[in-house]
């Protein structure tokens, strides 16, 4: 069941570990470059804002780079942990990641 907005996740997140937006974006480099995917302040801004939900691949760099479970990160009433398991989980689902 859904409980929260990706704005509400992002917003609790900076909240708790007093990051900011950039923060986010260096943690998401190393991520965005292995797997071609563009991050950028734009999208960002637009994620914490609500102004617009991040897509699959997106939502899956957010998730590497803040070390949290991509479902959590949705707003789903899950764990926030990442488990090993789920590592990288939309990886394997999505080759085009890769």
């Amino acid at each position: 069941m859904k409980v929260a907005t990706t704005s509400q996740r992002l917003n609790q997140i900076i909240s708790e570990r007093h990051i900011r937006q950039i923060d986010i974006i260096e943690s998401a480099k190393p991520f965005s470059e292995k797997y071609g995917v563009k991050l950028n302040k734009n999208d960002l801004s637009q994620y914490v804002n609500g102004k617009n939900e991040p897509g699959q691949e997106k939502l899956t760099i957010l998730g590497l780079a803040l070390n949290v479970n991509e479902a959590w990160l949705m707003g789903y009433d899950v764990p926030m942990e990442r488990t090993s398991a789920s590592s990288e989980p939309l990886i394997e689902k999505y080759p085009q990641l890769q």
